[in-house]
Parts: C-alpha cells; structure tokens; sequence
C-alpha cells in the first residue's frame, strides 16, 4: 500500500503517524508541507476527500487562525495556502481516502 503524508517533523502527532505507516509497512511519501505548501485546490480537493471543511482542517492554535474564525471557506483555504502553519496535521492519504490523523485511530479508515 502507497500513503502521501503532509508531514511537519517538528509535530509528536506527525512523526506518531509517520511511524505508525512505517510500521504497517505502507510505502509512504512524505511532504514537509510547510517547505512544499500545497496549493488552495490541493487542500479543497484533500478535504473533500476526507470529508471535512477547510474550517475543520484550520490549525486554531494558531495565532493566525483567530482571524478566520468566522470567514469563509474561501477565504480559509487562501489563508492556508499562502501560510501552511494553518494546516492542521498530518493530514494521510491512500487509495482508500484521506483523513486528518487527530486521533491517530483515525488512519485504520484507510489503511
């Protein structure tokens, strides 16, 4: 099996998830997303897939995010794609979908 994580070293969660593919012996890509943002249509198109909004994959820890809590999904999605701390992570995806891996439980969905 093939995954592509949108992957920040610097996350526990993120390098949890990364093993945790690691483990189940899944050939993995990994994207340092905040090195190699993905563009607004990537995002919309892994959110849709992971059936989920922008506004649920906004990283609101973040101080940034305060700004958009009550914009649009639009205006989210341009924030996210010119700034990618806003990106919650990791977000995974296989051939059997695309989840955003908090809990990491979420990932048996698609492995």
């Amino acid at each position: 099996m093939k995954a592509t994580i949108w992957h920040n070293p610097k996350c526990s969660t993120s390098r949890k998830a990364l093993a945790l593919l690691e483990e189940k012996g899944v050939e993995v890509t990994v994207i340092q997303y905040l090195k190699t943002p993905p563009t607004k249509e990537e995002l919309r198109a892994l959110y849709n897939d992971a059936g989920m909004t922008a506004r649920q994959g906004l990283r609101t820890r973040q101080d940034e995010a305060k700004a958009l809590l009550d914009a649009d999904e639009e205006t989210i999605l341009d924030a996210m794609a010119r700034n990618p701390v806003l990106i919650e992570r990791p977000l995974v995806q296989t051939k059997k979908g695309t989840r955003l891996a908090r809990p990491l439980e979420r990932l048996d969905d698609i492995l």
